[in-house]
């Protein structure tokens, strides 16, 4: 069952400056001011430099996010950001962490993305952990396994009170379906893989597991949100580079939430 909210949001990634989120959030939270009162939820994520200018903006219920966070409060880590530094913004309530370019790219491990969600949750932040496997991952059909790693792993150590209180969000993000070049993951494959996230929380909270919103991203447009949100294990969605301008995010969140109310998303979970 559906949870009774839509997630919706972009992760800007190193995109857009400083001047130009704040243009993009401006024209965004105009936009969507009428769904503010909706059972949406609506996150944007930009790069670390723009965080003080998106801060600025009136956002109209927008939740602001960060991109990543070093798990200590301080220390001799040139080059990261620490929870304090996102806290001392005033604006951030949002951390992603172990986004598949930061496994990939940067070489960060499930126990360091573990260590980054119990820092987020300790610092009082909303701790959004990705998950998603990759193309040698998925033809080796080993997929449910890495995510039941990633997952299993991600979380470690996180109380059931924290869960409970809906601070923790998953966002399954197939490596393979990502980026420029990605491919969208047929729809079934999707709710398969979701499915399985749902099964291993109940697994790991019982009780609790429809706490935790299951988010789907990658290559993820107006041809195919609404058949990704239809899926009754798809609770939100995080869209990259088709939401990154403010009229194109707004038109597909109006999409995508026009076919969740009509497969009755706003029931209980």
């Amino acid at each position: 069952m559906k949870l009774p909210r839509l997630f919706f949001g972009t992760n800007l990634k190193m995109y857009q400056t400083a001047s130009e989120t704040a243009a993009f959030l401006g024209e965004l939270a105009q936009l969507t001011a009428d769904l503010r009162e909706e059972p949406v939820v609506r996150f944007v994520i930009p790069s670390f430099p723009s965080l003080p200018a998106a801060g600025a903006v009136e956002r109209n219920g927008i939740r602001l996010g960060a991109q990543n966070m070093h798990w200590e409060n301080a220390g001799q880590y040139t080059g990261e950001v620490s929870p304090l530094m996102l806290r001392d913004l005033g604006c951030i309530d949002l951390v992603e962490i172990g986004h598949s370019e930061r496994r990939q790219l940067f070489g960060e491990t499930s126990q360091q993305c573990n260590q980054k969600v119990l820092s987020a949750l300790a610092n009082g932040f909303t701790a959004l952990l990705c998950v998603g496997e990759t193309a040698a991952e998925k033809y080796y059909s080993i997929s449910d396994e890495t995510l039941a790693i990633q997952l299993k792993v991600g979380l470690a150590d996180v109380s059931p009170a924290e869960i409970a209180a809906g601070r923790v969000w998953i966002a399954y993000e197939p490596v393979w379906a990502i980026g420029v070049n990605g491919k969208p993951a047929p729809p079934a494959y999707v709710q398969e893989r979701h499915q399985r996230l749902r099964l291993l929380l109940r697994e790991l909270y019982p009780g609790q597991c429809c706490s935790v919103p299951l988010l789907y991203g990658g290559s993820v447009n107006s041809e195919n949100a609404s058949a990704y949100i239809g899926l009754e294990d798809v609770d939100g969605l995080f869209v990259g580079r088709a939401a990154w301008n403010a009229p194109a995010f707004d038109a597909l969140l109006r999409q995508v939430y026009a076919v969740w109310k009509e497969k009755g998303g706003s029931g209980p979970c």
